[in-house]
């Protein structure tokens, strides 16, 4: 199978956690695109969704799914969204597609957070994908020396700006052991708005893709 196939398997395999009657929390990318596909086959049995960008929402719109603003939704039942990179303990980098911000913000409403992954994704140590880092714009140079503190090479997004109007520092050379600490840590640098590290709210269920065909696994 191609890598492209194997996302197309776990996006539609997410649509089995999706409850009639629900909002569905959204994510981003080519990964979540595919779910989003699957969402649209049962679009009259769900209440809507919330999304976690501008790209999602447009495609959730077109495929006539309503999409409801973050604020209008007190929690949600589970969020479906892929990742850069995921360990064996449910930790993640993402942020390769810049939505990490809104994926943090209703990653953190949702009762259950699925991630839709194919297997190349899965790492023994996180850190081999640059870790995305958003940033106010006058704080972009401030945050990038305080990260060469913490053994990262910072390099900025070029002409990249996210839905929320900040830059990107793409964080190399990271082995990251420790990730709820260095996420804690990065995300306590003024000028950050948040760090690619989900960590302190990992994922609950991760779908993977192998050739062999969809693997669950459970936190």
């Amino acid at each position: 199978m191609t890598q492209d196939e194997l996302k197309k398997a776990v996006g539609w395999a997410a649509l089995k956690y999706v409850k009639p009657g629900t909002i569905v929390g959204v994510g981003t990318g080519s990964t979540a695109a595919h779910f989003i596909d699957a969402l649209a086959t049962m679009k009259g049995q769900i209440e809507g969704a919330v999304s976690s960008s501008e790209v999602s929402t447009q495609k959730l719109k077109a495929l006539g799914i309503p999409v409801f603003d973050c604020n209008e939704v007190d929690s949600l039942d589970i969020y479906v969204d892929g990742a850069d990179e995921v360990d064996h303990h449910m930790n993640m980098i993402k942020g390769g597609g810049a939505a990490l911000t809104r994926e943090k913000i209703v990653a953190a409403i949702a009762k259950t957070f699925v991630c839709i992954v194919d297997q190349s994704k899965q790492v023994d140590v996180l850190g081999n994908f640059p870790l995305p880092v958003e940033v106010i714009p006058m704080a972009r140079s401030y945050v990038a020396r305080e990260l060469v503190k913490l053994g990262g090479m910072p390099e900025y997004r070029q002409n990249v700006v996210t839905d929320n109007g900040n830059v990107i520092l793409d964080v190399h050379n990271l082995a990251i052991v420790n990730p709820q600490e260095l996420e804690q840590k990065i995300n306590q640098i003024a000028g950050v708005v948040t760090v690619g590290l989900f960590a302190h709210r990992g994922a609950d269920i991760v779908l993977m893709g192998t050739s062999e065909g969809v693997k669950t696994i459970e936190a």
